[in-house]
């Protein structure tokens, strides 16, 4: 195969409207904002990639306006003319030249191998050593902020089979008033329904202990990420301390992260994100520590649209272990979406595109329409 070279990359923001308000401790989203990358080489094919964040700078240091600028200002004169096919090689050049900026580097390398993959007539999960299945199991993240209201939706969404199993945000409010939400929820579904609770870090150490004992006691099934990520010891104690399942998920950014809680048994259980980790080998890397470690595997999601969801899901498809299944329900959230084929959900589980590349195709006219000017 010829040298084939990055001609150019492009990065586009787009502003989409979702279905209702979604509420997290430290933001509420009324709207999702996605930066599109479009990589085009000397062949003639075009990569896909996204970088999405959750409520600006609200949950973490990369904001959509900072990432656009650090594709056109700095990744797309650096990779200009350099080799579309020697991915590894362009991520480690990236690596050493721009220091974290994790989502925009996720991004670039779905990007490339989205272009590789349409190259060889391949999937991205066949280039990542091949997949162990075709459909991922997709919870739904029960977040209007009212009791009653998450009730029903449960109830419609189990009566109609799309998801078997759900999470709940809390942590913006009173600790008594978030369980007793939380609690009310999980007797109106079942015991026989998975229910887990995300605080996004919301709470300190010994009200965690406080609310931890008190879901516990709900019979919620996973507790994710209840303290500041920051605090990795005091994510050891809290696994140690309860039975039910602690889940790190902000704090299992990097795969740097992932080995230093494996080490003191941070979490028993890790929330793999494409962005955070700085691209879709990094998972791999993560879910390699885990599994020495004996740590289970959960498909995170940071609200991606469609391309960022099946970039997701095809790494995930590639793991052999993925207990706690994924919550890779972004497009749905999207009352319109960017590409011709919306993702398909049904029976509890997520349909995994099988075209070659990452299987999605821009619809230009939807892009126009939302682009922001």
């Amino acid at each position: 195969m010829k040298n084939i070279q990055i001609e150019r990359i492009e990065s586009v923001i787009v502003d989409l409207p979702t279905i209702r308000p979604h509420h997290l401790s430290m933001a509420v989203m009324r709207s999702q904002t996605i930066v599109i990358v479009r990589l085009f080489c000397s062949d003639g094919i075009e990569g896909l990639g996204e970088a999405t964040t959750i409520g600006g700078l609200s949950y973490g240091d990369e904001s959509p306006e900072g990432m656009k600028l650090t594709i056109d200002t700095y990744i797309a004169p650096l990779l200009q003319g350099k080799s579309a096919l020697s991915i590894n090689a362009v991520m480690a050049l990236l690596e050493y030249t721009i220091k974290g900026n994790h989502f925009v580097k996720s991004a670039i390398e779905t990007a490339l191998l989205d272009a590789q993959g349409k190259r060889l007539g391949v999937s991205v999960a066949t280039l990542l050593g091949g997949a162990v299945t075709q459909t991922l199991p997709v919870l739904w993240t029960l977040a209007s902020g009212d009791t009653d209201k998450d009730i029903q939706e449960a109830h419609t969404l189990l009566e109609n089979g799309r998801h078997k199993a759900f999470k709940l945000k809390i942590g913006r409010n009173d600790r008594k008033a978030d369980v007793a939400h939380v609690a009310a929820i999980k007797a109106a579904v079942g015991p026989d329904v998975i229910v887990t609770v995300d605080v996004n870090q919301a709470w300190t150490e010994s009200v965690a202990k406080q609310g931890i004992a008190q879901l516990q006691e709900a019979g919620i099934d996973l507790i994710e990420q209840p303290i500041v990520k920051t605090n990795f010891d005091g994510l050891a104690r809290l696994t140690q301390y309860f039975q039910v399942p602690i889940m790190a998920d902000e704090a299992a950014g990097t795969v740097s992260d992932a080995f230093k809680l494996a080490k003191i048994g941070g979490g028993s259980v890790f929330a793999l994100k494409i962005s955070k980790a700085g691209g879709l080998t990094n998972i791999q890397k993560q879910a390699a520590i885990a599994q020495g470690a004996g740590i289970s595997l959960y498909g995170g999601t940071m609200l991606e649209g469609t391309i960022g969801t099946v970039a997701s899901a095809h790494v995930f498809s590639t793991l052999p272990h993925l207990d706690w299944g994924t919550e890779l329900f972004g497009p749905l959230l999207l009352t319109e979406d960017i590409v011709k084929k919306r993702l398909t959900y049904g029976n509890g589980v997520m349909e995994i595109p099988q075209e070659p590349g990452l299987g999605v195709e821009l619809d230009m006219n939807q892009v126009d329409k939302f682009k922001r000017r």
